[in-house]
């Protein structure tokens, strides 16, 4: 797979905006924190969140707790965001629903 394009800062201020649970770092990185009712359901999210991240061979930062999970995106073999992390970031929120 092709690795896509750097995104300039105006279209990821474009994307972000369309984006719920999620914030930009520094136009490097998109970063969320989801919090849950308890360990376990923290736990089944971030197996689901992996599970995407498979399919789709990109790889967040996940750091699991009890309750929460943190996450960041970036395209690291571009050095910072490009559409497909809005397009992993929208994967995620769709398991929120």
């Amino acid at each position: 797979m092709d690795v896509p394009e750097l995104l300039s800062p105006i279209e990821i201020r474009n994307r972000a905006a369309n984006l719920k649970n999620w914030s930009v770092l520094e136009d490097h990185s998109l970063v969320a924190v989801f919090e849950f009712r308890d360990f376990t359901h923290a736990l089944e999210f971030t197996i689901k969140v992996g599970l995407i991240a498979e399919e789709m061979q990109h790889h967040p930062e996940i750091n699991l707790s009890w309750g929460k999970v943190a996450m960041e995106i970036t395209t690291n073999d571009r050095g910072g965001l490009t559409e497909l992390d809005f397009l992993f970031a929208n994967k995620i929120n769709e398991l929120l629903k």
